[in-house]
């Protein structure tokens, strides 16, 4: 697997998350070992990203559904071929 950064780790924690998810089904999809996960949780927590419910479950917050959809349209604006980018400017 390829290096990620943190924002490409978080996005894949908030992912699994998505509608609910146990700290086990969120570490094997977002490819974490269990210290991993458990430093990137606190972190969601307490960034308000992630809330944890009843039951073992930890759920995308709002303000991670927004994180999700801003870190997806940077990602596109990235993937813009750069040949256009001098047409663009002319």
């Amino acid at each position: 697997m390829k290096y990620r950064s943190r924002t490409e780790i978080v996005a894949m924690v908030l992912e699994a998350a998505n509608g609910g998810a146990t700290k086990t089904k969120i570490m094997y999809k977002a490819f974490l070992s269990y210290a991993q996960l458990k430093e990137y949780l606190s972190v969601l927590i307490e960034n308000d990203l992630i809330e944890y419910i009843e039951g073992s479950v930890y759920k995308t917050t709002q303000k991670g559904l927004v994180f999700l959809k801003m870190n997806s349209e940077i990602e596109e604006l990235l993937a813009t071929p750069t040949r256009n980018y001098k047409t663009i400017i002319n």
